[in-house]
């Protein structure tokens, strides 16, 4: 069986959040059960992918409206990723820096999966399978099922991963000339709220649609940006696969990234150095239990909370906080002037440091996730992985991933997205803290659970079968 992945994020060569990290991994643990694997992804002005070896495999162009655009499909040569990667170059659309955030992102998108499609009617060898992530690639199914130049396209089974719900790729039909021709009569497929909605359209016509963790796909019937009629109408071929995460990149016994390396036996003197680092680089107590925050700064994630949180558990516990992310301006202000308040006990990162989260993960003590939206989650299971407790609210992916300690289990959990009760959490966090021992017994038994992609590679591979159309 060959499936192709079409994505705009593949770690480590394109990679913005969550979805990157997925699209990176899950095609490696799929190949590992034989299943032929591919991905696609734009071909980005940034110095991972321009220094790669590859060779042109397709040349071609595309129509968005009245303006056509060349462009090309290049077949990377490495074998070290695990899968094959394509790339599509194009240079006025799709050649530049960064992944979003473009005003011409609509124009980028289509472009994007014109050209997938475009390449496809070429290959000799189809995919058996197309699986499409998020709403960048969401009219995929639409053109393949609806477009009469990929009529010769429409017997490939599509799959749409929805990642999150909350960003559907909305568009006005003063675009609809870049959809190639098709019958009119279909043109509710493509509508939502009364514009074109790239991910309702994908929910419409892929064959399968999936989320990130069986809860997710619960909550989108009730909290979906819009879509939970729609996603209630679909439910019959909706299903929820939690996601998994790389053991061979996220492996404190081999992380290059980390102070000191250590597994299950070793793990209180390697985490101990881990920390050691952490509060000599940041100014901290060693003795004192050292909370930490890695993400977006961003409403979905309760970063909003962080600061008002971080002065109220300082000015009553004896903790240390270290906070690592960017996003929303303010919080970022907020954070850094917290600095002033707190020496000693409190200190932030604005920006990403991949390094820095590795180590963040080898030795701060609790995890913080106070998320509003998690549709899976992947922090968390970094930190189990790394024998770090999670502090989570019982959300998405987090409720599927996280037991509390009070219900024979390893992590802390709360209910809310409020000051008191991630400040309870964080108190709790102190208490058991203080109990060395199942502090450290609670350590010892994380990073034995198993959340690799193995379980969930599985399950792919079983509902791709069930699409596959006999021969």
């Amino acid at each position: 069986m060959k499936v192709l992945h079409a994505s705009l994020e593949c770690y480590p060569l394109a990679k913005v959040g969550g979805l990157g990290d997925v699209v990176g991994s899950l095609p490696k643990y799929l190949t590992d059960l034989d299943c032929i694997t591919e991905v696609v992804i734009p071909f980005f002005d940034t110095e991972k992918i321009n220094d790669l070896s590859y060779e042109e495999v397709y040349n071609g162009s595309l129509d968005l409206g009245k303006n056509t655009f060349d462009f090309s499909i290049k077949k990377v040569l490495s074998k070290d990723f695990g899968f094959q990667i394509y790339l599509v170059y194009q240079e006025e659309l799709l050649y530049r820096p960064n992944v979003y955030s473009y005003e011409d992102d609509t124009e980028r998108f289509l472009a994007f999966q014109l050209a997938v499609l475009n390449w496809l009617l070429s290959v000799e060898t189809k995919p058996d399978i197309i699986h499409c992530h998020d709403h960048h690639t969401g009219l995929i199914p639409f053109l393949v099922s609806q477009v009469d130049k990929y009529n010769s396209l429409i017997n490939i089974p599509t799959v749409l991963t929805i990642h999150n719900a909350q960003y559907q790729g909305q568009f006005s039909y003063d675009k609809l000339d870049y959809i190639p021709q098709f019958d009119l009569n279909n043109i509710g497929l493509l509508d939502w709220g009364h514009s074109i909605n790239p991910l309702a359209t994908g929910i419409k016509c892929a064959w399968r649609v999936t989320t990130v963790s069986p809860s997710y796909m619960d909550e989108l019937h009730h909290q979906a940006n819009g879509l939970e009629g729609l996603l209630s109408h679909e439910k019959a071929k909706c299903i929820g696969i939690l996601n998994g995460i790389d053991h061979d990149i996220w492996n404190p016994e081999t992380d290059p990234m980390v102070i000191k390396n250590y597994g299950a036996k070793n793990i209180i003197s390697g985490r101990k150095a881990n920390k050691k680092w952490l509060c000599q680089e940041f100014n901290f107590d060693i003795d004192k239990p050292l909370f930490a925050f890695i993400g977006r700064l961003v409403y979905e994630k309760g970063a909003d909370l962080l600061p008002d949180m971080v002065s109220e558990a300082l000015h009553h516990l004896d903790v240390n906080i270290l906070i690592l992310g960017s996003g929303d301006p303010i919080v970022e202000s907020r954070l850094q002037e917290l600095k002033e308040h707190f020496p000693g006990s409190y200190n932030t990162y604005i920006g990403y440091d991949e390094k820095l989260s590795h180590i963040i993960y080898a030795g701060a003590d609790f995890l913080l996730m106070p998320s509003r939206v998690e549709p899976c989650g992947l922090n968390q299971m970094y930190a189990l992985r790394y024998g770090l407790i999670p502090i989570v609210r019982r959300i998405g992916g987090l409720k599927d991933t996280v037991i509390d300690i009070d219900d024979n289990g390893f992590g802390i959990c709360h209910d809310q997205v409020n000051i008191q009760d991630v400040y309870n959490s964080i108190k709790r966090g102190v208490e058991l803290y203080n109990d060395q021992k199942q502090y450290r017994g609670i350590q010892k038994e994380i990073v034995k659970i198993d959340h690799s992609w193995n379980n969930s590679a599985k399950q792919y591979i079983e509902l791709y079968e069930s699409l596959k159309l006999p021969q």
